[in-house]
C-alpha cells in the first residue's frame, strides 16, 4: 500500500514530467488554482519524510508554528503575483524556482507549522488569504490591461473569478467556525 510520502513524492514527479507542466501553465486558472496549489500539497504530503529526518531542526526552527507559516504565506503570496507567472513561463531558473519553493518552502513548512499554531493564528492566516484572494480577484477583474503578457485577458478575468470565490468561500468558512461551531475556539 503506497503511503502520502510516496504519494506526494510521486505526484510531484509527475508534475515536473514537461508535457504535464505545459499543459497545466498552458491555462492561467490551471496555473495558478490547480498547479501551484498541487505542489503545496505534494510538500504538504512529503513533509513527514523530511519532520522524521530533521526533527531537531524543525522542533529549533519552527517550535511555535510562526517562522514556518510566515515562510508559506511569503512564498505562496510571491506566486500569487502577475509577474513570477510571466517570468514562471520565460526563464527556466523561475520555474525550477516554482517546482522547488511551493513543494519545499510552502507545503513543508506548512504541514510542520500548521498543528503547532493556535486557532488565533490559523484563523489569521485564513484571514490574511480571504483578504488577499479577493483583492487579486479585483485586480484581476477590473485590469484595463493584460498583467500575465503569455495569457490571454479573458484568461486573467477568468483567473480574477476564481481568485474571488476563493476568498469568498474562506470568509463563509470563518463566518461559519465563528457563528456555526463556537467550539471551535474553545
Amino acid at each position: 500500500m503506497m503511503n502520502q510520502k510516496t504519494f506526494g513524492l510521486g505526484l510531484f514527479i509527475f508534475l515536473i514530467i514537461p508535457p504535464v507542466a505545459n499543459l497545466m501553465e498552458s491555462v492561467m486558472i490551471i496555473h495558478m488554482h490547480m498547479q501551484m496549489p498541487i505542489l503545496v500539497i505534494t510538500g504538504f504530503l512529503m513533509a513527514p519524510f523530511f519532520q522524521s529526518k530533521f526533527s531537531r531542526f524543525f522542533e529549533k526552527w519552527n517550535h511555535n508554528g510562526i517562522p514556518g507559516i510566515l515562510l508559506f504565506i511569503i512564498i505562496v503570496g510571491y506566486w500569487m503575483l502577475p509577474r513570477t507567472m510571466d517570468e514562471a513561463l520565460e526563464l527556466w531558473m523561475v520555474e525550477l524556482f516554482k517546482f522547488i519553493s511551493l513543494p519545499f518552502l510552502a507545503g513543508v513548512p506548512l504541514r510542520d507549522s500548521w498543528k503547532k499554531l493556535e486557532q488565533a493564528g490559523k484563523n489569521t492566516v485564513i484571514i490574511i488569504f480571504s483578504i488577499a484572494f479577493i483583492v487579486m480577484g479585483w485586480l484581476y477583474i477590473n485590469a484595463t490591461m493584460q498583467l500575465c503578457n503569455n495569457y490571454l485577458l479573458i484568461e486573467q478575468i477568468t483567473l480574477g473569478w476564481g481568485f474571488l470565490t476563493m476568498g469568498i468561500a474562506f470568509v463563509i468558512f470563518l463566518g461559519y467556525r465563528f457563528f456555526f461551531n463556537p467550539s471551535a475556539y474553545e
